[in-house]
C-alpha cells in the first residue's frame, strides 16, 4: 500500500494561496476534514515548533475517518535543534537554568530536563495513539548531527522514550548515508526496529546534506521530499517555507517511480510525504505524483494480462 500526502495542511502560505482549499473551507476544522477526504496520511509539523493542547489532538482524531494516519514531527527540543523559549511547556522551564530562562532560544542536554520534554511530548499525542491514528514519529536531525556512535546511542534513547510509539529518523548530514557507511546504519535501524526516512534535498557535492538513498529498515517504507531549492536551503533570515519553495516538474516526478515501487515490494505500508508545502506545492505534487504512480501500475497490470484468444470458427 502507497499512500501519499503533505508534511501540513495548515502552513500559512498555502492557506492563503487558494492554491488548494476551495472557496468556503476556511475553518481549521473545515481545511482538515477537505483535506482528509483526498489523503490518507499527513504529517504534524506545528508539533516541531511547540506541544499542541490535548483539546487539539482529540479535534484532529474526531476530525479524520477511520484508517487516516497522522505521522508527528518531533518537537524541536528532542532532535538536538533550539526552540524558541516562548513555546517552551511550562514543566520544563521549571527545570531550566537561570541563565537560559533568560535567552530567546534554548537547548537541552541534560537528562533530566531532556526526559520530561519527552513524556510531555507522548501525553500531548496519546489521542491520537488511542484513535488508532498516530503513524511515524519524524525525527529530523539536525545538519551537526553527524555519524558517531555518541549518536547511535541518542538514536536508542530516543526509541526508548517513545515507547508506545513508533520513530522513524531523517538525517540531514551526509556522513550518515556515504557508500561504505549506509549499509551499517541500515543494518542498525533493523536491529532496533527503528523506521529509515529516505530524503530528498538540495545537493551541493559534499556532506552538507544527505543524498537520496532509498531503504526500508521497517514494514514502513517513508519517503519524505523536501523540493530542491540550492538558493535558499542554507540562506539566513529567511521565513522557513521558502527554504522548501520548490515544485517539483514531471520529469523530476518520475525520478521516484522506480525507488518508490521498488522500496514498496519490501513493505507493508509506504508513505510518500512532501514538505515542499509554500503556496500548496506539497498538494499539487502529491496527488500528481499519486496519479503517475497508478497509471505505472495499471500499465504493469495490463502488461502482465494474458493475450486474449480469437474463438476459431471456421
Amino acid at each position: 500500500m502507497i499512500q501519499y500526502g503533505s508534511c501540513s495542511w495548515a502552513e500559512k502560505t498555502l492557506v492563503r494561496s487558494g492554491e488548494f482549499y476551495p472557496k468556503g473551507v476556511n475553518t481549521a476544522e473545515k481545511r482538515l476534514r477537505y483535506y482528509a477526504g483526498i489523503f490518507d496520511a499527513v504529517e504534524i509539523d506545528s508539533s516541531y515548533y511547540a506541544l499542541p493542547s490535548e483539546t487539539t489532538v482529540r479535534n484532529w482524531a474526531e476530525r479524520t475517518p477511520d484508517g487516516f494516519t497522522f505521522h508527528i514531527k518531533a518537537y524541536a527540543l528532542l532532535t538536538g535543534h533550539s526552540a524558541d523559549l516562548r513555546a517552551i511547556p511550562p514543566g520544563v522551564r521549571e527545570v531550566l537554568s537561570e541563565e537560559q530562562l533568560k535567552a530567546n532560544r534554548i537547548s537541552l542536554r541534560g537528562k533530566e530536563p531532556l526526559e520530561l520534554a519527552f513524556r510531555l511530548f507522548k501525553e500531548a499525542f496519546n489521542p491520537l495513539a488511542e484513535a488508532k491514528k498516530a503513524g511515524i514519529v519524524v525525527f529530523q536531525y539536525p545538519p551537526f548531527f553527524v555519524f558517531k556512535p555518541g549518536n547511535l546511542d541518542y538514536l536508542l534513547f530516543c526509541g526508548e522514550m517513545m515507547s508506545g510509539f513508533r520513530i522513524g529518523v531523517e538525517f540531514r548530514h551526509g556522513s550518515w548515508l556515504t557508500p561504505e557507511r549506509r549499509e551499517q546504519v541500515f543494518s542498525f535501524l533493523r536491529k532496533y526496529e527503528i523506521t529509515y526516512i529516505a530524503a530528498d534535498e538540495p545537493q551541493y557535492g559534499n556532506l552538507s546534506t544527505a543524498p537520496f538513498v532509498p531503504e526500508v529498515t521497517t514494514d514502513v517504507a517513508y519517503f519524505r521530499l523536501h523540493g530542491r531549492n540550492r538558493q535558499n536551503w542554507f540562506k539566513k533570515g529567511i521565513e522557513t517555507s521558502l527554504r522548501y519553495d520548490y515544485l517539483y516538474s514531471d520529469e523530476e516526478l518520475k525520478e521516484f517511480i522506480t525507488p518508490v515501487l521498488r522500496v514498496s515490494q519490501r513493505a507493508a505500508n509506504t508513505f510518500v510525504m512532501f514538505n515542499n508545502c509554500h503556496l500548496g506545492y506539497s498538494m499539487k505534487n502529491a496527488m500528481r505524483l499519486r496519479e503517475m504512480m497508478e497509471a505505472k501500475e495499471r500499465a504493469v497490470l495490463q502488461d502482465l494480462k494474458p493475450p486474449s484468444r480469437k474463438t476459431d470458427t471456421a
